[in-house]
């Protein structure tokens, strides 16, 4: 099939006869057909089948098909048949039905007219906005926000936030300058913004942000009835530039708010903040304070955070933070983190890839992130799940210590690579009182000294003790909890017997000497035991 990109047209074949090809009939396909017409509807178009006897010869025609859409020739093709009698056209259908088909279903989507914005779908220009940033546009912004948010339903999401029914607020591809921070009537909800960038002026107030999803932050005391400002509000394909005057995005007590495929930069606060509320996803999206690939020369004053997540039940998903002091603040519990991005800031200049501050109850799962000299650091971490994920240039898991606190945690399954200074994969920062239910393992390294809460080892010899010291591999200093051990001999048989597992050394001694192998296996926190000091 050889396409005419010029009509839209597609030949079937070429025609023995010196007559038109489909070509040569594009102009005059919207005229009144003449010679025997076989119409069919497929596809939601008009595929139409039309015949006419050829200049010199007499038995076969020249055959064009043609799709109309909204009564217009839109596609055209050719081909022949031996007759030209409406059996034959019928036998030319069905044997070349499935390319008739293919014209059709290419041409009804192609060639359809696009739908008109609906009622509820805002284009910014048309409310006096300035497309290329260079006079504020913040009033025809809020006046297309406050007009989508007007079609208000009787219908609701969670009590007291309207449906809207998924009303969208376009920019429409434009850069627009705002010098106030864009926002929602509280209620709002099933709304989408979308498709542009807004850049913050000069004048824009340094304590904001460039999006604001709450109605403390705007001096409104107004809350709905559920507790709930806002629901189901879709923030996509957006680029903010907070151009060092505030924050990209504030979210605040709202429900089931999505942040897609965005760029947020030059935050001198936060790229995005989530206070309270649920649900929040952030995905697919790069935030960094400033524009870099890595290896910039003003790094080690980078400041401010990338994500900033102080509730509950949030998931940040395939994000890529490339500026900033923190890359992802979590104080909020039940929240995962998967496929994040870390080369925010080096350890080495002050910087912290993921920070957790959750004191008691982290509740916090990490899998699957590249952690790119930068580390994750958890206080007194309980329900605290790290695995599958990367740490490159001596980046490291760190548990600090604030109330001496280690319950129910997994750091499994994860890489570390570092330069050999042998920095440890996780340390520990202070003093750990109350330790359970901690799985430090199946970690490998290259380049860093490997930790862990469970070791094997086995040491041969001669004589009545066997030492085995633990001390370079367990992760809490003095302290083992579980020790399980076999005595290899071909001697006869004999007493043996643990006697000692201070400062991280077991200790095995026999009532003779002996030549004798052990093998022992120690873990410092087993599953149904509690180790306090």
């Amino acid at each position: 099939m050889v396409p005419f990109t010029k009509f839209g047209i597609h030949s079937l074949g070429k025609t023995k006869s010196p007559g038109p090809n489909a070509r040569q009939l594009a102009p005059s396909l919207a005229k009144k057909p003449k010679g025997l017409v076989w119409k069919q509807r497929r596809h939601g178009v008009s595929v139409m089948i039309r015949s006419g006897f050829a200049a010199s010869l007499a038995l076969w025609s020249v055959v064009h098909v043609v799709v109309f859409t909204e009564g217009l020739p839109m596609a055209a093709a050719a081909g022949r048949i031996d007759s030209g009698d409406d059996a034959s056209i019928e036998h030319y259908y069905t044997q070349h039905q499935r390319t008739v088909d293919a014209i059709a279903r290419r041409h009804a989507a192609e060639f359809s007219p696009s739908p008109s914005p609906s009622p509820s779908s805002s284009l910014l220009p048309s409310y006096g906005a300035d497309p290329t940033g260079k006079a504020d546009s913040t009033a025809a912004i809020g006046k297309a926000i406050a007009e989508a948010c007007a079609a208000a339903t009787d219908q609701w999401l969670i009590p007291g936030v309207n449906n809207l029914g998924g009303a969208e607020v376009q920019l429409d591809g434009g850069l627009y300058l705002i010098d106030e921070p864009i926002t929602l009537p509280v209620g709002s909800g099933n709304i989408k913004i979308h498709g542009g960038s807004l850049r913050a002026s000069d004048e824009f107030p340094t304590d904001h942000y460039l999006i604001e999803l709450s109605a403390s932050q705007n001096g409104n005391s107004q809350t709905t009835s559920s507790g709930y400002n806002y629901e189901y509000v879709t923030l996509r394909g957006l680029m903010l530039d907070a151009n060092y005057r505030g924050g990209g995005i504030t979210i605040v007590d709202a429900l089931r708010t999505v942040i897609d495929d965005c760029y947020i930069v030059h935050f001198a606060s936060e790229g995005v903040s989530v206070h309270s509320g649920h649900e929040t996803l952030i995905r697919a999206s790069f935030i960094g304070q400033h524009i870099t690939a890595g290896a910039d020369p003003g790094e080690r004053n980078f400041s401010g955070t990338g994500i900033n997540l102080a509730g509950n039940d949030n998931i940040v998903t395939d994000v890529v933070i490339f500026s900033a002091s923190v890359g992802v603040l979590v104080s909020g519990q039940a929240n995962v983190l998967t496929g994040v991005h870390c080369y925010n800031k080096a350890n080495g200049f002050g910087g912290t890839g993921i920070y957790l501050k959750l004191p008691g109850l982290t509740q916090t799962r990490i899998t699957n992130c590249y952690l790119d000299y930068t580390s994750i650091v958890a206080e007194d971490p309980v329900q605290l799940l790290i695995s599958g994920s990367f740490f490159l240039g001596n980046a490291n898991v760190v548990l600090k210590s604030v109330n001496g606190v280690a319950k129910g945690v997994d750091i499994v399954d994860n890489m570390f690579a570092g330069g050999g200074s042998g920095v440890d994969i996780v340390t520990l920062d202070g003093n750990f009182t109350s330790v359970d239910q901690v799985n430090v393992d199946r970690n490998t390294a290259r380049g860093m000294t490997v930790r862990a809460t469970a070791a094997q080892a086995a040491v041969a010899g001669n004589g009545t003790k066997w030492t085995v010291d633990f001390s370079t591999v367990l992760l809490f200093p003095d302290r083992i909890g579980h020790v399980q051990y076999s005595l290899q001999s071909d001697t006869a048989f004999f007493r043996h017997a643990l006697r000692n597992v201070s400062g991280n050394t077991v200790v095995i001694e026999s009532d003779v000497a002996i030549q004798a192998t052990v093998h022992v296996d120690v873990n410092q926190a087993p599953a149904n035991g509690v180790i306090r000091v």
